[in-house]
């Protein structure tokens, strides 16, 4: 294949979804509702946090900090997906992309980290309630979303840049909705072994440290709920990480789902849509 310096590239084919154009606008219905509904949901999350009172603790302060972390992880790769179905066009522009790569390992690693914090936030509310204000203090809060952001945005620049330095093939059509990081290492006709390691190696520490973190968390509530004498005191300390326990589920169920999927499936396509 003809190579072409990264320099000379001005643009990528997002695929998406399907390239039946009969499907198209139910896409576009489908997407854009589920859209609408993540920003009005988060949005409402945030301002009812911020409005009451009795809603500024670290739960709820964690809990406002994910939903900002929501919406701007949807506003990254829906609305460029949104355009481009309604102008008929595949294309998104070398640095758009380069920029959407970065913004998705942002905010994705942030809602990972942030999940881990909150559960040990449940932690220690269950296993040390007497010294959960102490803490749990308002700076500590503060200090744990700015050393998640930090870690999320310096790993999110490294593998920018290390994109940067690849060289592209005439081949430059991305199987996706959005500019997603494997993909696009895919398209390169230089050496990506550093990439790859790089993803790898980071992919295990942000999978597996922040997982960790969760189950040690819940090993140990389990554990001081159990010792409970009381079943209403224990109900009502499960119900306090019940929804949390069910955005964990879901985020790295799926997660681990679609890519195990990617692992041992050869359609782009059913990867995609999974």
């Amino acid at each position: 294949m003809e190579l072409i310096n990264q320099t000379a590239v001005s643009e990528f084919l997002l695929l998406g979804l399907t390239d039946d154009p009969a499907l198209q606008p139910l896409i576009f219905i489908l997407f854009l509702s589920m859209y609408l509904v993540t920003i009005l949901g988060n949005k409402l999350i945030i301002l009812a946090v911020k409005s009451d009172p009795h809603l500024h603790t670290p739960m709820y302060f964690f809990l406002s900090n994910l939903s900002f972390t929501d919406i701007c992880i949807s506003t990254t790769t829906i609305p460029k997906m949104l355009v481009n179905i309604q102008a008929h066009s595949q294309s998104i522009s070398y640095t758009s992309c380069i920029s959407q790569v970065c913004f998705v390992l942002i905010f994705g690693g942030l809602e990972s980290c942030l999940l881990a914090v909150m559960a040990y936030d449940r932690y220690v509310a269950i296993c040390h309630p007497l010294r959960y204000t102490t803490i749990m203090n308002s700076r500590l809060c503060v200090l744990l979303v700015l050393l998640c952001l930090l870690v999320t945005t310096v790993n999110a620049l490294l593998h920018s840049l290390m994109v940067l330095r690849l060289s592209f093939c005439t081949a430059l059509e991305i199987p996706h909705f959005f500019c997603e990081l494997v993909q696009l290492i895919k398209l390169a006709c230089s050496d990506t072994h550093i990439n790859t390691l790089l993803i790898y190696s980071v992919t295990s520490l942000f999978a597996g440290i922040p997982r960790s973190g969760v189950i040690f968390s819940y090993t140990q509530i389990v554990s001081s709920v159990l010792r409970m004498p009381s079943m209403d005191g224990s109900y009502k300390a499960f119900s306090t990480c019940g929804s949390h326990l069910l955005v964990v589920s879901l985020f790295y169920g799926t997660a681990f789902g679609v890519y195990m999927r990617s692992a041992v499936s050869d359609s782009s396509i059913k990867n995609v849509v999974a």
